[in-house]
């Protein structure tokens, strides 16, 4: 079978179910007739983009950042409300803080947003890292973040 029919499965999958270790996926794949192994499913995740976000029945559950890095966007903004504990500008950067394990998955919420005055963000367990080009437009992105809460 054709790798692009085997990473569309794999989307389908992870769209369906909460699927949160690569060995789920291997076992899901292989019931499905797509004999993979683990590096195989590895390359497909780095390939794909695919992200670890909070899952409902799960801890973690895989999701795709598409190419415009638009991640289902109700979701994503309902994660940043939920996830989101502090914004606050300073200097040129704006730190947000999160719950534990949430600051990856509100950064590519934030990267989906596609603010001009954002140059990037850096993400860490609980904390998101903006840089912009000046404090007025620190103080802009994390006006408009607010406004999101």
């Amino acid at each position: 079978m054709s790798k692009i029919k085997r990473q569309q499965k794999l989307l389908d999958i992870i769209k369906q179910h909460e699927v949160e270790t690569q060995e789920e996926l291997i076992v899901i794949l292989n019931n499905c007739g797509y004999n993979v192994t683990q590096a195989t499913v590895s390359r497909d995740i780095n390939e794909l983009k695919l992200i670890k976000v909070n899952g409902t029945q799960k801890k973690y559950r895989y999701a795709q950042v598409t190419q415009s890095k638009q991640i289902d966007n109700v979701k994503f903004l309902n994660l940043f409300k939920a996830a989101v504990t502090s914004i606050v500008p300073a200097q040129n950067l704006v730190v947000v803080k999160t719950l534990i394990s949430n600051g990856a998955p509100v950064g590519a919420t934030v990267d989906s947003l596609n603010y001009k005055e954002i140059v990037g963000c850096v993400a860490g367990d609980d904390t998101l890292l903006i840089v912009t080009h000046n404090a007025q437009e620190a103080e802009v992105v994390a006006s408009r973040l607010h406004e999101l809460l």
